[in-house]
């Protein structure tokens, strides 16, 4: 029963990743920068992420989303219930909140080991500071991010473990409920272990193959 939560897990995870990335990433480049404004938005974001549990977080997001839907769409007078609305777009939103300020430290540190005179003999070259980014910068910042951003994707696929406060059909809920029938509570929370277990050593797999290709870079 809990494998039939996987691919929801999964597509949390994935959506999650693909918003997180590039955010992530921007932002650190304004904490490398020291970009105003974006440079103290940064740093409060990633300090209120690291200070409040992501359980909380959940509870804001589900709280508050849905209040501020309703009053929008009373305002423009659109026919939406609000509480329809299926809590996997709710769960897209917490954990790409949280990913991404994990990621902006990733990042942050990551791109500080790049020797900057690299970037500036790109641009003596001719090379534009995308072009400098994309061939030279990020291949390396990428080979010491990997194992931080791989402890990240861990960290979240097992997070999405708390979605069931917001009612997502996720691995842990899917068991639980199946546990209320025959209160097999023992072997579902069994299940679960096994099932995490799997999933978070195949992911570690497949980001140990990736670094090996990246290695080229060092």
């Amino acid at each position: 029963i809990a494998l039939s939560g996987v691919p929801i897990t999964l597509l949390v995870t994935v959506v999650a990743l693909l918003i997180a990335l590039p955010l992530g990433f921007l932002l650190a480049l304004t904490r490398i920068n020291q970009v105003p404004v974006l440079n103290w938005f940064s740093r409060i974001y990633v300090s209120f992420v690291r200070g409040t549990p992501i359980i909380i977080q959940i509870f804001i997001v589900y709280a508050s989303v849905p209040l501020i839907l309703s009053l929008f769409f009373e305002r423009y007078n659109i026919n939406i219930n609000v509480y329809d609305i299926n809590p996997i777009w709710y769960a897209f939103i917490v954990f790409s909140f949280s990913t991404t300020a994990i990621l902006i430290e990733v990042f942050r540190s990551a791109l500080s080991t790049v020797n900057k005179g690299q970037l500036e003999a790109a641009q003596s070259v001719g090379l534009s500071n995308f072009q400098a980014y994309l061939r030279i910068v990020i291949p390396q910042a990428l080979v010491v991010a990997l194992p931080n951003i791989c402890t990240a994707t861990v960290n979240l696929i097992k997070a999405t473990s708390l979605g069931y406060a917001m009612s997502l059909q996720e691995i842990t809920l899917k068991a639980k409920v199946a546990a209320n029938v025959g209160y097999n509570y023992v072997e579902a929370y069994i299940d679960i272990f096994l099932v995490y277990i799997i999933l978070c050593s195949l992911v570690e797999y497949g980001f140990k193959l990736y670094e090996k290709r990246l290695r080229r870079y060092k």
